[in-house]
């Protein structure tokens, strides 16, 4: 058994319960029940706050002196040196339009890193877990990324910023990393683009301009996958980001992306 199985069945067990909410806004949200957050594109529901408060009125309730951060505003400092990393809608724009592809990411770290983490796809019934010592889990079935060495035949997934000038910025780049490779998908959830590199659905993923909360737990997922996560150096206007592949591809997919 894992030394933090108890962080995560907190974590799997908040998330199922934010997954049900989500659902019951999910079917009967107004698609007009919008506002802007930081640009046009960039789009934030009530169903994001409602969530947030739910898993952050939660975790005070179980873990007092643990600190939080979460994308809608959550960033409570705590005194046990553990922290939640929190995105209680991952997908928003999806989850917005009526596309099913939006999740929940909960991770937990300490001073060396994450701990546990889950990500939860209510939609699907899919829940993806991992913690420091311990396999990745579709469901509770280990998982295991695919086995796929050339870059040239590897499905690659990434995500686009929101600003218009970093949406300029990535498509050079994807235009120098789409020759190369048989295909790339942008379905919108960093959380779930990441827990589908570690089942072998993507071979690799990048984005630059990912928050802490969209990554925390999908990359703990992936590295115990045994995939490479690297970080991305910021280029401009474009903040840094990630990149998790497989050992073989991840020199070659790099260097494509600096």
């Amino acid at each position: 058994m894992s030394e933090f199985s108890a962080e995560l069945g907190l974590a799997e067990s908040i998330a199922r319960e934010a997954g049900v909410l989500l659902r019951s806004y999910y079917e009967s949200v107004s698609r007009s029940s919008i506002s802007a957050k930081s640009s046009p594109t960039d789009l934030v529901s009530e169903a994001d706050l409602a969530t947030e408060e739910l898993i952050r009125g939660r975790l005070a309730a179980e873990c007092p002196d643990d600190g939080m951060l979460g994308e809608e505003g959550s960033d409570v400092a705590g005194s046990s040196g553990r922290r939640w990393v929190v995105d209680p809608l991952d997908g928003t724009i999806n989850f917005l339009f009526g596309l099913p592809q939006w999740c929940i990411s909960i991770a937990v770290e300490d001073a060396d890193g994450a701990i546990a983490g889950v990500v939860l796809d209510p939609m699907r019934e899919e829940c993806w877990t991992a913690t420091r010592d311990g396999a990745p889990c579709l469901n509770g079935s280990v998982v295991a990324p695919g086995s796929r060495t050339d870059l040239a035949s590897s499905l690659l997934a990434t995500g686009f910023g929101y600003d218009a000038a970093i949406r300029a910025s990535q498509a050079e780049i994807i235009a120098r990393v789409l020759p190369r490779v048989r295909d790339i998908r942008r379905l919108g959830s960093a959380a779930l683009d990441l827990a589908w590199t570690a089942a072998g659905r993507y071979d690799a993923y990048f984005e630059r301009g990912v928050k802490p909360w969209d990554v925390a737990a999908g990359a703990l997922i992936c590295s115990r996958a045994g995939l490479a996560v690297r970080s991305l150096d910021p280029i401009e206007p474009s903040e840094s980001g990630i990149l998790v592949a497989a050992p073989a591809v991840v020199d070659e997919l790099f260097a494509l992306l600096n």
